[in-house]
């Protein structure tokens, strides 16, 4: 009785195959294959960006002579051993100099103790350009516990605001880059030497960013609202709903891969139109603008169509404001506009 069985479930889906073979293919062709090549090309672009960050040092960074770093636990950095070591001399507590950002000023000002553990902040002069430091040991600010690695990011962003109020124009440096001293070179004079080497292309970054900041542009979708207005603006779409109330339960089914996979093609179009529409309206008003990568939210239906960030001046910032509300205001769009930030992402 289950050899009968088998045999008639297998003729009757060799029945319903034959019957729509013209169906079956177009949905491999136009909605699986298009799945399964979004899918590898996103697993090779995931495995070249984590291959790129591993390899990849940020590009024009002052120099670190890190064969002359002395080879100290770089656990003693740790608040939770003490803080900092009790045993560290005043001769290693001066061999390096962190660096927080390049100040438009020839001041060699104290900022107070301002800096990551409270450290002194202070400048250091070199012509018309002031590097923004306090003393350190040479080596990594590195700790196993996560809360303390966020307290000295925050302390770092904290001074480069201040240096940035203080200053009018600043070029931020990236948390821990530390400038390295060696036994026949002091790290203040290693710092004033990198100014020195540097100093056109620094001049250069500083004009860019003067009188600008930086802002995030963030725009979202709902694709749920999309998709039901799609749904009611496309013929063939309203066609193939209609077809499904008429079809039996298996062919249905099949129908229904066909509506899902035209469905989502069509969001993808309305995406990439809608992309290149506000990207357009939001160029104007910036001197300077960069893809950032979407991210995912917590809301599935809520994705994120765009992600800038903008160079702009304050004209500007409150011109592309005006743009931004516009867009905001249309059904199914939302806006998260930031800032103003020091222009990390233009230097």
């Amino acid at each position: 009785m289950k050899d009968v069985i088998k045999t008639l479930v297998r003729q009757e889906i060799k029945k319903i195959l034959g019957e729509n073979e013209d169906l079956i293919k177009e949905l491999v062709e136009n909605t699986l294959l298009p799945e399964l090549r979004a899918a590898v090309r996103e697993s090779v672009h995931k495995a070249l960006e984590d291959m790129t960050e591993r390899t990849t040092e940020p590009a024009g960074n002052p120099p670190t002579d890190k064969p002359d770093v002395p080879q100290v636990d770089r656990e003693a950095r740790n608040p939770e051993r003490g803080n900092r070591q009790s045993a560290i001399d005043n001769r290693q507590s001066t061999l390096g100099r962190y660096l927080y950002c390049i100040a438009d000023s020839s001041e060699a000002v104290s900022l107070g103790d301002i800096g990551i553990e409270e450290n002194e902040v202070y400048g250091i002069p070199y012509d018309d350009l002031c590097a923004i430091v306090h003393n350190c040991p040479a080596r990594p600010y590195e700790s196993k516990n996560q809360e303390i690695v966020k307290e000295w990011v925050i302390a770092h962003q904290k001074v480069v605001d201040a240096a940035w109020e203080r200053f009018g124009t600043v070029i931020p440096i990236g948390f821990d880059t530390i400038v390295q001293g060696s036994a026949a070179v002091d790290p203040e004079e290693n710092m004033k030497n990198w100014l020195k080497d540097d100093y056109d292309n620094l001049k250069a970054k500083m004009e860019k960013i003067r009188d600008r900041a930086e802002y995030g542009v963030q725009l979202f979708w709902d694709r749920k609202i999309m998709a039901e207005k799609i749904s009611d603006e496309s013929p063939e779409i309203r066609e193939l709903n209609e077809e499904i109330k008429s079809k039996p339960k298996g062919i249905a089914y099949m129908y229904r891969q066909k509506l899902e996979g035209l469905l989502r093609k069509e969001i993808e179009d309305r995406a990439d139109r809608y992309f290149k529409e506000f990207y357009a309206k939001i160029t104007p008003h910036a001197d300077d603008i960069r893809v950032e990568k979407t991210k995912k939210t917590e809301d599935e239906e809520k994705q994120m169509l765009l992600n800038l960030s903008c160079l702009l001046t304050e004209d500007g910032s409150k011109k592309l404001g005006e743009e931004l509300e516009q867009i905001d205001a249309l059904e199914g769009f939302s806006v998260r506009y930031t800032g103003p930030w020091p222009p990390y992402t233009f230097v």
